[in-house]
């Protein structure tokens, strides 16, 4: 069974948003060291695969929820440096 054209649109919309946040974990470097973005990287990379995997097999609602995680980590991550591990711009 084929999904509607607006869920496909959504899901879509959604893939795009997620690749927008990519500007976010690339310019992480200005604040985390090294190894954080490295690690910001891989996190986005499987996020990525995550969102691939929903387009195609055909569940493209789901990917909505893709770029919402992708900003939650990415403020998690980089809040928590700050506070407990002393990371500063």
């Amino acid at each position: 069974m084929t999904r509607p054209t607006w869920q496909w649109v959504l899901g879509w919309l959604g893939f795009a948003a997620f690749l927008v946040t990519f500007i976010f974990y690339a310019a992480s470097g200005l604040l985390a060291p090294a190894w954080a973005v490295v690690l910001l990287g891989a996190i986005w990379l499987v996020l990525l695969a995550v969102a691939v995997r929903l387009l195609l097999t055909r569940r493209p609602l789901h990917v909505l929820v893709v770029p919402i995680a992708a900003g939650l980590i990415w403020f998690g991550v980089l809040t928590a440096g700050e506070m407990w591990l002393g990371w500063t711009g």
